[in-house]
């Protein structure tokens, strides 16, 4: 069948090659409809049931999208006159921001006193340039002695602030996002601007925008540097193997054209670009080369051995029409895995990345015999022979003259490594994605160290009736919650409205420190809550933390940063507290960006794992039908999944941590590795087979006439995925990283440990 296929492929070379080029055009038609969605839904499915609850929760108070301007006095007090002022002044600017919808700092913070019967409020700091030493030292004294205020847009010494920006942004999921862009451009000519006209301050951008931003631009930054740093690779590789111009371009097409039909196929499936799904064409680019070595190099070697191009070219395709197939199919089943992901961008990756391996196949099929007989080719002696790579041959012999030894001592040191894969923790770290030196990460550390936590969790709290708030026995239970919450370890503020109506009731009472408490009747505290609604300026109305109806309150916890399952573990604290000490009250799941971020993070890396072993399941199941052989499926299955195991168990020790991208390396690499074996055993199966070798003669026919390809594919495939390392995305950068080394240790297997393997299974006289 290999033997006909081969005939027709190069029979209708240039009918199959002019087909080909009709499928590319048709397909990459699609790549008009390819938009960039920076939304952080997009990581989301639209039913997610903690997006759900925060959507719904938005939906009730102010949203909170937002810019925060984090503002450090180089001096170390924000309570000077010059650096009021420009808060001020950054006040007022800020208010003009596009989508702004409310502006609050420690300036308009809405100081709250009684005049008579009364309620006053007005900003705690006007016209700072004029404040006296004794006025300064007042405000001070105001702010740091505010909960609302310390954590939040104060620091507890009064060296760090912010200014806050709540901004109303589209839904973005469904159409290109102009509005986050538009945004942060403002912010940064704000930013620029600012520090210009202030010296001595030092600002920083944090907010969910900026992080939305800041996942976008680097998405954008990898898809710039990545693919034409790996197209280098590829050149400077395929290059010093080939030697052939005209071997190097051919290659070189497949990957052109593979790229074009994969960035169309998203386009036609709907799918928009993402900060995951942009390393696609990279992942494709690195396995695009390998199909076209396998095809190229017996061409090569067949034209140097005086065969015309068509003869060369279908013993090519007759010797590895078998195992091409199978490789590529083994390596989409790997990346369909990816499909049990609860995060739609690594599902869109696993499928754009089948797609283009599976077009990357048909390619090579079909459009490189034709290419390749009409370039022309300098024929040189022994060209294309692998005999001349004498490392090759030598590694051969040495692995089959010391099988019984490295059989034990690889198979100790794999066992050895896989033990220490229960040293890994399943568990993400969100501010990790985004390594040191990142702007967005210096100023997510700068905060974290100085001002507020970077994590946060918010609660709908629902007395259940309308103006229910004003109960005092809710307002007493809110506020046993808020200290419970403070007491907690990693808490730097809590948000809570019962500090609100605490200070109202201090006001309401000449001031009283004694008076800072709930008040003990409803209808009294309804009367504070609308005098003090009635006295706050337009766009500082207290929607951030009351519904509409006043049934409802937010109460938000900043929280330092901490990894997905500890901020899971401290929510399911807080729930159980609730259930336990305030019976009856209609609690809301805890949301907020960070905490829809660590559901994801953990619930995506088991089903990522379930999905790793389905694909291993479906992978195992081709390799016993490529090699025709139940025996031979489960032997390639060792130096197949052993490699991965040894990964992980270095990774527990090095690292500890399987996030995201760890999670999601075995269902990427596992197909990929497996083109190794499978190329190796099924020349080591013809020439048991069909040449009638013996199996230590089969081991040096395989070496023979895969050895080098081994080599060149594991090169290619190990640089190009260590180009993803430089990433300043953690994601792709661990990605590549993992799936580097698991590949370089089965490259090592392949050489060393199969032989030894086939040599113990393999003693019969037919294989």
């Amino acid at each position: 069948m290999d033997a006909r296929l081969a005939a027709l492929l190069v029979r209708y070379r240039y009918a199959l090659m002019v087909a080909s080029l009709l499928l590319v055009a048709a397909t990459s038609y699609g790549a008009q409809f390819v938009w960039f969605n920076a939304d952080y839904r997009a990581f989301f499915k639209p039913d997610y049931p903690q997006l759900v609850a925060h959507e719904q929760q938005q939906a009730h108070f102010t949203r909170s999208d937002n810019v925060s301007f984090i503002l450090a006095p180089k001096d170390g007090n924000v309570f000077t006159r010059e650096t009021l002022a420009a808060i001020e002044q950054l006040t007022e600017e800020s208010w003009r921001m596009p989508r702004s919808i409310r502006v609050d700092s420690i300036t308009n913070f809405q100081h709250s006193r009684a005049v008579g019967d009364d309620l006053a409020t007005s900003d705690l700091v006007r016209d700072a340039m004029s404040l006296t030493d004794a006025q300064l030292a007042e405000k001070r004294a105001a702010a740091l002695g505010e909960p609302y205020l310390v954590g939040a847009l104060i620091s507890d010494r009064g060296h760090v602030s912010a200014v806050n920006v709540r901004l109303e942004l589209p839904d973005s999921r469904d159409a290109p996002n102009l509005a986050v862009p538009e945004v942060m451009a403002h912010a940064r000519r704000m930013q620029s601007e600012f520090e210009a006209r202030h010296p001595n301050i030092k600002v920083y951008l944090m907010g969910l925008v900026p992080v939305n931003q800041g996942f976008n631009e680097l998405a954008q930054q990898d898809s710039q540097t990545l693919a034409p740093m790996m197209f280098v690779v590829v050149l400077v590789v395929l290059g010093l193997f080939f030697r052939s111009v005209s071997a190097v371009f051919g290659t070189l097409l497949v990957i052109v054209f593979s790229l074009a039909m994969a960035v169309g196929f998203m386009g036609w499936a709907g799918f928009a670009a993402n900060q995951v799904n942009v390393s696609a064409p990279t992942l494709i680019l690195t396995l695009a080369v390998s199909d076209s070595v396998h095809v190229l190099l017996p061409y090569l070697e067949g034209l140097g051995q005086g065969r015309s191009r068509a003869e060369a070219m279908e013993e090519s395709l007759r010797l590895n029409i078998a195992p091409v197939f199978f490789t590529n199919l083994t390596t989409a089943v790997g990346f369909v895995g990816l499909n049990f992901s609860d995060s739609p961008p690594f599902l869109e990756l696993g499928n754009i990345a089948a797609f283009g391996v599976m077009a990357t196949m048909v390619l090579t099929f079909t459009l490189l015999p034709g290419v390749m007989t009409l370039l022309p080719v300098k024929i040189r002696p022994g060209m294309g022979d692998d005999g001349h790579w004498r490392v090759v041959d030598r590694i051969c012999e040495f692995a089959l003259a010391h099988r019984k030894r490295l059989f034990w001592v690889v198979l100790a040191v794999a066992a050895a490594c896989s033990a220490m894969i229960p040293l890994n923790d399943l568990n993400d770290d969100t501010v990790e994605y985004f390594e040191k030196g990142v702007p967005l990460r210096d100023a997510l550390d700068f905060v974290q160290d100085n001002l507020t936590g970077v994590d946060g969790i918010a609660y709908e709290l629902t007395s259940g009736e309308q103006g229910g708030i004003n109960d005092p026995l809710f307002l007493a239970r809110v506020e046993a919650f808020a200290q419970w919450w403070r007491a907690q370890p990693d808490v730097t503020n809590v948000l809570t409205f019962t500090d609100i109506i605490k200070r109202l009731n201090q006001n309401m009472h000449g001031g009283d420190p004694a008076w800072y408490r709930i008040p003990e009747e409803r209808d009294l505290a309804a009367q504070y809550v609308l005098l003090y609604e009635l006295s706050l300026p337009q766009g500082l109305d207290l929607n951030t933390l009351v519904n509409f109806d006043k049934s409802s309150v937010r109460f938000v916890a900043s929280v330092r940063n901490l990894p997905s399952r500890e901020l899971i573990a401290l929510d399911e604290r807080a729930q159980a507290w609730l259930a336990e000490n305030a019976p009856g009250m209609a609690v809301g799941p805890g949301t907020g960006v960070s905490m829809i971020f660590a559901h994801l993070s953990q619930s995506n890396i088991y089903s990522m794992l379930k999905g790793a072993l389905v694909s291993a399941v479906l992978i195992s199941l081709t390799m016993i039908l490529s090699l025709r052989s139940l025996k031979f499926g489960l032997v390639s299955l060792i130096p197949n999944l052993l490699p991965a195991a040894i990964a992980y168990g270095v990774w527990g020790l090095l690292v500890g941590q399987v996030n995201l991208a760890v999670a999601a390396v075995f269902s990427v690499s596992s197909g990929i590795v497996i083109d190794d074996t499978i190329h190796f055993l099924s020349k080591y199966l013809r020439a048991r087979r069909i040449l009638g070798k013996e199996p230590a003669d089969a081991v040096r026919y395989s070496f023979s006439t895969t050895g080098a390809a081994l080599f060149v594919n594991t090169a290619v495939l190990v640089l190009g995925f260590l180009v993803l390392t430089v990433s300043n995305f953690t994601v792709n950068s661990s990605l590549g990283m993992m799936t580097a080394l698991i590949i370089a240790i089965a490259l090592f297997f392949d050489l060393f440990f199969l032989p030894a393997l086939l040599l113990k299974v393999d003693k019969g006289k037919t294989a």
